[in-house]
């Protein structure tokens, strides 16, 4: 590392240093802001540790003490993040021995979580209540992200040339950088980098409601301010007035996924529509959905094998 660092230094200082060499310019601003997140706590929590210090009991009580104020994903993910930074220092000779072997991971006891998704009847509801006139709007906006999964910034960057109404596709390859004051952006990730197939429907209603607009300009975007709150604030309105649950815009994704997956659609092909990097995101996120539709197979399981006398 270019700062000669010593063991006896401080594990709050080579952890910044570490996070400013290794991630700033690497990784995206959202997941940066994160690892800068997870020093403050481990200022916090460990002000005056040095490298040379650093035991397994002492990184465990570091844990131990994050976990007393977040969940226990949320502890897994900031165990991650100084984990690697640890385990360069132990590379480098300033850390006797690694000292994050066997952690244990605790966390608080999650909160009743708020229904992030629709059911297909409530979805239909909302659908079927919009006002979808020929001048482009944010009821528009909700009806793309609903019949496409897509994430909100990726919607943003839908311009009318992403469209390929022939193949029935519309493309994901960029996104509105909407919390740094617009312009284009790359996608979270290669996988997020996708063509996603569209029904009969939307082909028709998008086909003519882009047919005048600039080929290469945000259909959504109609000035640099561009706040997802704004969206959020519409869904209220409606889900409150037909009385379903009351979704964000990032629930519209969620009521997609479930939806396809409620339908039998591979989890797979679920993963490769939402653009996820791989299977397993898919299968941590909707592991709720997962585990009812395996409860629904061992019935179909049992009812197949009785029949067989």
């Amino acid at each position: 590392m270019p700062k000669d660092f010593q063991s006896t230094d401080l594990l709050k200082d080579f952890y910044k240093e570490w996070i400013a060499i290794y991630k700033e310019g690497a990784i995206r601003d959202v997941t940066l802001s994160k690892y800068k997140m997870s020093l403050i706590w481990v200022e916090k929590l460990a002000p005056t540790l040095r490298l040379c210090d650093i035991s397994r009991v002492e990184y465990q009580q570091i844990i131990n003490d994050y976990a007393k104020e977040h969940e226990r994903q949320t502890t897994m993910d900031f165990h991650h993040q100084l984990k690697g930074a640890i385990l360069d220092a132990v590379d480098e000779g300033l850390v006797p021995r690694d000292p994050t072997r066997k952690v244990i991971i605790k966390g608080k006891i999650p909160s009743k979580k708020k229904v992030k998704y629709l059911n297909q009847f409530e979805l239909h509801s909302l659908l079927k209540s919009l006002t979808l006139s020929d001048e482009v709007s944010w009821d528009w906006f909700i009806l793309l992200l609903a019949k496409t999964g897509m994430r909100f910034s990726e919607g943003l960057a839908i311009t009318p040339n992403d469209f390929d109404f022939a193949h029935q596709t519309v493309s994901v390859n960029k996104t509105w950088n909407y919390k740094e004051g617009g312009g284009f952006s790359p996608t979270k990730n290669k996988s997020s980098v996708r063509k996603i197939q569209i029904d009969w429907q939307v082909v028709m209603q998008f086909a003519t409601l882009v047919k005048d607009l600039p080929a290469d300009e945000p259909i959504f975007v109609r000035d640099n301010n561009v706040y997802n709150s704004t969206v959020n604030d519409i869904l209220v309105r409606y889900c409150k007035k037909l009385n379903i649950p009351v979704i964000s815009v990032h629930g519209l994704r969620h009521t997609h996924a479930s939806i396809l997956l409620y339908a039998g659609v591979s989890i797979a092909s679920v993963a490769r529509r939402l653009g996820h990097a791989s299977v397993t995101t898919t299968q941590k996120t909707y592991l709720h959905v997962i585990q009812e539709l395996e409860n629904q197979d061992i019935d179909l399981v049992m009812r197949s094998l009785s029949n067989l006398l």
